[in-house]
């Protein structure tokens, strides 16, 4: 996009939390990890639309992060080389997916230890950099801050875990864009939190998530647009999350709350045409590097 006085070009961070159509949280059909391995022979989605994610990045020449679930780098690990073959970032999703909050820093400290072996394991990588993690759900909460001592002893370099909103599952109010922030131990980490910006007309105008998951099916193109706009007029590039399951319109549907179910598989059919609208216009790179632009990493 050009350049102005008004508008100056800002790069926006492009990742993919990659995990199956199963890996909802707090869903009573698909909760028990025991399950999955069934739920994956029978239906399992993560490879054929992450596929689809790696060929759409590819036509637009663009390169993203993909934050891998170790369940998913254990059981797919022809998947995870394709990333990274491709030239892509790979992050850690956690290994489980369960929300930081439930956790003990012990358990988290396991979890996280068992998705980076997995992922390097994957790519036959003992000394992979694995430079992202980004929490299921969100879920860093106010009093989990320290979860970020915890990565930065496994060596990870930043996180992209802050959703600086109220959600269901998460919601921890922080700094807009790339910032540094303060750990429990009194070191510093890289935060790479997700965007919110007004968007809306009159009255139903408000300041909300715009750019991943379940927002970006659900809202018009115009609205992430709009969210954009306003980001880039306070200098910040848009981060934008996406699930394989969010361009699956042949999701497998399970028992769920009504606003659950509207939430996890309307909008489906739209993602692909948005996703490719954005690439064409915008210029995207990795969180790592959207990290680097902001100068709070050295570059590789």
């Amino acid at each position: 996009m050009p350049t102005t006085a008004s508008q100056p070009e800002v790069v926006h961070a492009l990742s993919f939390d990659i995990e199956d159509w199963f890996h909802i949280v707090e869903i009573k059909a698909v909760e028990d990890p025991a399950t999955w391995p069934k739920l994956s022979a029978e239906s399992s989605l993560v490879e054929r639309y992450t596929d689809l994610i790696l060929r759409i990045c590819d036509q637009h020449r663009t390169r993203a992060t993909f934050f891998v679930l170790g369940w998913i780098a254990e059981r797919h690990p022809g998947l995870v080389r394709r990333i990274r073959d491709a030239g892509h970032e790979l992050g850690t999703h956690s290994f489980w997916h369960r929300k930081v909050y439930e956790l003990s820093p012990e358990v988290f400290s396991s979890d996280i230890a068992d998705s980076l072996a997995a992922i390097r394991s994957a790519v036959n990588d003992p000394a992979l950099p694995i430079p992202g993690f980004r929490a299921p759900s969100f879920s860093i909460t106010p009093g989990t801050e320290w979860a970020f001592d915890v990565l930065l002893r496994h060596g990870v370099a930043y996180d992209a875990s802050l959703f600086p909103g109220s959600r269901g599952h998460g919601g921890y109010a922080c700094t807009p864009g790339p910032h540094v922030l303060t750990t429990p131990a009194g070191a510093r980490l890289p935060e790479l939190p997700m965007s919110v910006g007004p968007v809306g007309v009159g009255p139903l105008r408000k300041r909300m998530c715009y750019s991943g998951g379940g927002y970006m099916r659900l809202l018009p193109e115009w609205m992430i647009r709009q969210g954009m706009s306003a980001e880039r007029a306070a200098g910040r590039g848009t981060v934008v999350y996406l699930h394989p399951r969010d361009f699956a319109p042949d999701c497998p549907r399970v028992p769920m709350p009504l606003h659950r179910r509207f939430k996890c598989y309307v909008g489906a059919a739209s993602t692909e045409g948005k996703l490719h609208a954005l690439l064409k216009a915008e210029r995207w790179t990795t969180c790592r590097e959207a990290l680097v632009r902001a100068g709070l990493l050295p570059a590789a």
